[in-house]
């Protein structure tokens, strides 16, 4: 399945703990919204979304995270994404934190399927896209301090990686080794 929402228009910036959020239930069904903020001091069960970004070469670019940021500040993410708004399909998401995080606009997103991440904490339904890009990244200043290209391998090697980008970059490899196997 290949989701392409595309829009010339800036997206908007709710402040960031009044953000509404998509709730869940354990069995990843809507059952309401709440701001980010309670989505976290009550550690509801709520999606997200998670694009790993490879380029021509196979390598995954690496993002570090603003200290500034509310959950791992500091660490290295191996995808871009992140939570789902209230009432926004998943693919929408996906595509809104890509180009928020990464600049990267208007390429065919590639989805591979979900996992979930209950660690830590964090109760998440997971959705997981693979996208291929070669071109200029222009990062977020909020959320994201530097970025870098390196191999798979590498890139789950690194200290400091943030546990759900880890479990979204194990799952892609799982995947393309069941590709593989076809």
């Amino acid at each position: 399945m290949v989701a392409d929402v595309s829009s010339s228009e800036p997206l908007p910036e709710p402040h960031i703990a009044d953000e509404q959020i998509q709730l869940v239930d354990a069995r990843n069904r809507p059952c309401g919204s709440a701001p980010r903020a309670a989505m976290r001091r009550f550690r509801f069960w709520h999606r997200a979304t998670y694009v790993v970004v490879r380029n021509s070469l196979g390598e995954l670019c690496v993002q570090r995270r603003t200290l500034t940021k509310e959950v791992f500040p500091g660490w290295l993410d191996l995808a871009a994404g992140g939570v789902v708004g209230a009432g926004e399909a998943v693919h929408v998401a996906a595509r809104r934190e890509l180009a928020e995080e990464l600049g990267i606009q208007r390429v065919p997103l590639r989805y591979l399927g979900d996992f979930v991440h209950d660690a830590g904490g964090n109760h998440i339904f997971a959705s997981l896209f693979l996208v291929d890009h070669d071109g200029p990244l222009t990062l977020q200043a909020e959320e994201v301090a530097d970025a870098f290209w390196l191999p798979p391998a590498e890139a789950l090697a690194l200290e400091g990686v943030t546990p759900d980008t880890r479990q979204a970059v194990d799952v892609l490899l799982a995947h393309g080794e069941r590709e593989a196997e076809r």
